[in-house]
């Protein structure tokens, strides 16, 4: 299969996958089931028949609307959608070629970063129902993607970066509790798995990024919001970012700018 006929078949995949992260993002933060009951209006309580619940398109065909009580249905679900599909045929794209195997790993990291991101701008939390659930997925996933490619030093270097990164982010968190959150202290240890299975590059791009962003961000809360230096910024957007700019990075590009960052 070429990385083209991968890509669409992510992207297929993702519009499924991203109508299902919707249900996440609406339900877990809450303590609901994620399985139970099915799909309903928030307004009027209406199951969605399953005609309406095709990604994106049922969206569209409604409006944007209830098909029986006509209350508006919020355009995040088919940006959500669109996202998931996107992000997935990236990924595949980039992946297929080198580490076919390896690519759904990388779709469940893709998943659990987009989801954690909506949540945690909307929430400022970061659920243990997510993050802990992620790191077991992530890791079985690239456990077998290591034994199909034969290359037993990945996975040592992905648990090694895990734990590096992770015992970094638990100091902070233990010094400057308010820079750094307990459930970003969570996530960190799969972000860093899968970015260091794939290069110690790919980890370095990925967090250096992450905290670029932040950076970003914060100065646009100070300078747009009018927020004091001392307000505080959900991470895990940030984290999530970096995540997927270091696995889009990798190869030529983020052994680059590795070395460029390591001064090499």
């Amino acid at each position: 299969m070429s990385a083209l006929a991968a890509a669409v078949l992510a992207a297929l995949a993702g519009l499924l996958f991203g109508s299902f992260a919707n249900v996440v993002i609406h339900r877990v933060p809450r303590g609901e089931s994620v399985v139970s009951p099915p799909s309903a209006c928030p307004a009027c309580g209406a199951r969605i028949a399953a005609c309406d619940n095709v990604p994106v398109l049922g969206w569209l065909l409604l409006r944007g609307r209830c098909r029986l009580c006509r209350a508006p249905i919020p355009v995040v679900y088919p940006l959500v959608e669109l996202a998931m599909a996107a992000l997935w045929a990236l990924v595949a794209a980039q992946l297929w070629p080198d580490h076919p195997w390896a690519v759904p790993a990388y779709l469940a990291l893709a998943f659990a970063c987009l989801v954690l991101t909506v949540i945690d701008a909307r929430t400022r939390r970061l659920p243990d129902a997510i993050t802990k659930p992620t790191f077991v997925v992530v890791l079985a996933l690239l456990a077998l993607a290591t034994v199909a490619e034969g290359e037993p030093g990945r996975l040592g270097r992905g648990l090694l970066a895990a734990g590096l990164v992770g015992g970094l982010f638990w100091a902070i968190a233990k010094a400057r509790p308010a820079w750094v959150g307990r459930g970003d202290v969570k996530l960190v240890p799969t972000l860093a798995l899968g970015l260091g299975w794939l290069s110690w590059s790919a980890l370095i791009v990925g967090f250096y990024a992450a905290f670029l962003v932040g950076g970003v961000a914060g100065l646009w809360a100070m300078i747009v919001l009018r927020r004091s230096r001392k307000s505080s910024l959900p991470f895990g957007p940030s984290l999530a970012i970096g995540t997927v700019v270091g696995v889009l990075a990798t190869g030529q590009v983020a052994a680059w700018y590795g070395h460029l960052l390591l001064g090499g």
